[in-house]
């Protein structure tokens, strides 16, 4: 493998040498790791999202069969997802948006060495693993967050295998422009993927690496377009015929998923301390099966749907006429993200919150006599606004729902319920959960743990 490198590198530099142009070659030099990483990242969001949704379905068609299966998959899921985690890579844990902040901030010559333990092959394989492993056995994790830390490793391998003839490129710039392709690819949503890396992840100014991002979002969306088709991750919800006084509901709705989302994100932190005073893998083992053992008691003896990423749940809220949720569906959406994403295994949030956030919407829906299309309003609200809670990113929220639903005329509203939920949210907590997980992160790495 490392001779037919090799071997690619000494034709390139032949062929690239035989151009004239010194400013086009250099330009051409600097974009070709950009355009390597993202049809790489396309491809694998694409495989990754494949996977992860064979979980979700075998878990169904298995409860389908026999509810009570998920008393023995649960508890194997959980711990296997762990383990998995523990044994081969620490740092793939969680979500894995954490992880490229700070490997973001780790980009400096002094902490080079240390990225390497956040974004490596290695924790790709275990990435997609551990997440299949959780998500097969029940818990309330989404795959986008991983998808962004896949992609960050995906760029920063390329990064790694750049000749020193290379033109110098900035790795921080290539991690940065790999989390915002991977976002892109995960949700098809390639607005989203660069407000995001702009809101959620730079501290630098855009036009350090404007073009950079921009071409690596459009060649990773489109590179997962050309294997999944072109798609939106949620379809056309109707929304036509919504008056003006909508934007009161929604204003309720939003204050309301900002302290709710706040509060999930204080009590995860709080588990994961808890969780840290388990020193042994038998106490942690004991631990799992327990929070396992609570989430399966509530699937099979109350309600299902607090199992998985609950795509499903906004689909049928939003495409069916069964758009009334019952009042403790919020309830236990929050409850089995809480339990999965603490498990010390890997999953991302974004998925299990903005199907929070939709149940919220269509409790206050029904509890208001909402028409359908007004139903679907709130619903995509309260998704934006249980999102921004939980990121703090406000205008990435907005967009990604817009752009996964095609709702332009709503733009208004979704921007409404993202800045409502960020004011509301900070009463709870100043800090994002993501930013707090940072600098748990950071702390463990230069600490050698």
């Amino acid at each position: 493998m490392k001779k037919i490198v090799q071997y690619i590198r000494k034709i390139l530099k032949k062929s690239f040498d035989n151009i004239r142009n010194e400013r086009l070659k250099n330009n051409l030099l600097q974009a070709v790791p950009f355009w390597i990483g993202s049809v790489l990242t396309g491809i694998a969001a694409v495989l990754y999202a494949q996977i992860f949704a064979f979980g979700e379905r075998t878990l169904n068609k298995i409860l389908d069969w026999h509810l009570w299966m998920i008393f023995i998959i649960a508890p194997a899921g959980f711990v296997l997802s762990w383990w998995l985690v523990k044994k081969f890579a620490p740092q793939a844990k969680g979500s894995g948006i954490p992880q490229v902040m700070a490997a973001v901030e780790l980009a400096n010559p002094r902490e080079n060495h240390l990225i390497p333990h956040l974004l490596s092959f290695r924790v790709i394989i275990i990435k997609v693993l551990s997440s299949f492993a959780l998500v097969f056995g029940g818990g309330a994790i989404g795959r986008e967050g991983p998808t962004i830390q896949i992609a960050g490793s995906i760029f920063r391998k390329v990064y790694e295998y750049l000749p020193e003839w290379w033109p110098k490129i900035s790795k921080k710039n290539m991690i940065l422009t790999g989390a915002a392709a991977g976002l892109s690819a995960a949700f098809n949503t390639p607005l989203g993927g660069i407000v995001f890396a702009v809101e959620e992840l730079s501290k630098i100014h855009i036009n350090y690496f404007k073009t950079a991002l921009f071409t690596a979002v459009i060649i990773a969306g489109l590179t997962a377009q050309s294997f999944a088709g072109s798609y939106l991750y949620l379809g056309y919800p109707k929304t036509n015929d919504v008056t003006l006084w909508i934007m009161f509901p929604i204003i309720f709705v939003s204050g309301i998923c900002g302290i709710l989302s706040s509060q999930l994100s204080v009590a995860m932190l709080k588990i994961n301390r808890l969780k840290k005073k388990l020193k042994t893998d038998l106490s942690n083992i004991i631990f799992l099966v327990i929070c396992a053992l609570v989430v399966a008691s509530i699937a099979y003896f109350v309600n299902r749907e607090m199992l998985g990423s609950g795509k499903d749940i906004m689909e049928r809220i939003l495409f069916t006429d069964q758009k009334t949720e019952d009042w403790y569906v919020p309830i236990l959406r929050m409850l089995g993200p809480a339990l999965a994403f603490t498990s010390g295994g890997a999953g991302g949030i974004f998925a299990p919150a903005l199907s929070t956030g939709a149940t919220i919407g269509s409790v206050f829906a029904g509890v208001m006599n909402l028409s359908d299309n007004e139903t679907n309003v709130l619903v995509l609200s309260g998704m934006v606004a249980f999102l921004t809670g939980i990121t703090r990113a406000p205008f990435t929220s907005a967009i990604l729902v817009l752009e996964m639903t095609d709702r332009h005329s709503l733009i208004f509203h979704l921007m409404l319920a993202g800045m409502m939920s960020s004011i509301f949210s900070v009463l709870v907590s100043r800090h994002s959960l993501y930013e707090v997980l940072k600098l748990n992160f950071l702390y463990d790495i230069r600490n050698g743990r």
